[in-house]
């Protein structure tokens, strides 16, 4: 089992940044590929970014590209989201999860683990 944490949420203010971190306990986060993942009040939950079992590969919806990067530290067995120039169209629960495989997905139904979220509000 895998257990993984989200922290780093909060308000700000659009135009501003965060950077959430999502920490894994019960086993290394070496062998999975992981997303991250948001979903805003009314809608389905969706990819944002996801990088691969080696950090050597990484997507990102078209929404967050250029502003969103995803990074992973073995070491400390988490995995980061920076979000810059944060507009209201990102406030959303944000979720992290991790997947047995090499590549992360883009489908939430691929992942095997997911944390229970954090609230990213951005004011306008």
């Amino acid at each position: 089992q895998v257990q993984l944490v989200e922290s780093g949420g909060g308000l700000v203010q659009a135009g501003g940044s965060l950077r959430l971190s999502c920490a894994a306990s019960g086993r290394t986060l070496s062998s999975y590929a992981l997303g991250w993942f948001r979903q805003a009040p009314g809608t389905e939950r969706e990819f944002v970014a996801g990088i691969s079992r080696s950090g050597s590969t990484t997507d990102y919806a078209d929404s967050v590209k250029g502003r969103f990067t995803i990074s992973r530290d073995k070491s400390k067995n988490t995995v980061d989201l920076r979000m810059n120039s944060l507009t209201p169209e990102d406030t959303a629960v944000y979720y992290c999860a991790a997947v047995l495989f090499d590549i992360a997905p883009m489908t939430q139904e691929a992942y095997h683990y997911w944390g229970q979220g954090t609230q990213v509000t951005v004011s306008s």
